[in-house]
């Protein structure tokens, strides 16, 4: 998806939604083994209902970006450690049409991705940082649920899982309990991470921006951070020259 696109409701409706709602659905189950076509097919999904011509034009961009590299896809290393490593970003008020903020983030088990989600909020944010501790809500939900996972498997993890953020206030609202009487608005359930942090599964810590892994999972991205990100997550093409 181009840098700064903005998709919303604009533009002439398609004659035949059928073909555009059968090419999403294809894409959304192309999704689970493709984690750098996940933004974009999670906001066009979005309009399903009634899709326009700039939105079928976005989904005919990611088909010819697929088709530039067929054998592009997760690579998992051999030797490997069991580590579990979160990195988790939103787009403040990113859709344009309802000013939800959008929830992104990624695990890893030592250096492979096992986990991705794209997500709009379910109501308003009305700061950068209930965004951002909105998102780091949901990633602790993923940490938790897979270090249950591996318990299971008889995979202890008796360290804490690190969960990565770039947004410092959202970290000291999460850490800090002085600053939760300041965030009333925000609902309790979202203050399970702090009872995650005082039991040690969960350890936050910040992150640059210029380093946030998350960041392609909330908002469309310049060709150059793009493919870097796409190298850092682990993504590469098996066809191309070593």
């Amino acid at each position: 998806m181009e840098q700064g696109t903005k998709l919303s409701d604009a533009g002439d409706l398609l004659k035949d939604p059928s073909q555009f709602r059968r090419l999403v659905g294809r894409l959304i189950y192309l999704t689970i083994t493709r984690p750098d076509i996940t933004y974009a097919v999670h906001v066009l999904s979005r309009f399903m209902h009634a899709p326009r011509m700039p939105h079928m034009e976005a989904a005919l961009r990611i088909l010819k970006y697929l088709k530039n590299a067929p054998g592009q896809g997760l690579f998992f290393t051999a030797g490997n450690n069991l580590k579990l490593q979160a990195y988790c970003d939103s787009d403040w008020a990113g859709c344009p049409m309802t000013r939800r903020s959008t929830t992104g983030y990624c695990v890893f088990l030592g250096n492979s991705l096992i986990s991705w989600r794209t997500k709009r909020q379910k109501t308003v944010s009305l700061s950068s940082a209930e965004a951002e501790y909105r998102a780091m809500t949901g990633a602790c939900c993923e940490l938790t649920w897979l270090r249950s996972l591996l318990r299971d498997l008889h995979l202890p993890h008796p360290e804490a899982s690190i969960l990565h953020c770039d947004n410092k206030a959202a970290l000291h609202i999460a850490a800090n309990p002085v600053f939760h009487d300041r965030s009333r608005h925000i609902e309790m359930d979202c203050h399970f991470i702090r009872d995650k942090i005082q039991d040690g599964a969960i350890s936050t810590k910040f992150i640059p921006s210029s380093h946030q892994l998350a960041d392609m999972f909330t908002k469309p991205l310049g060709k150059d951070p793009f493919l870097s990100m796409v190298g850092k997550l682990g993504v590469l093409d098996i066809h191309s020259p070593t």
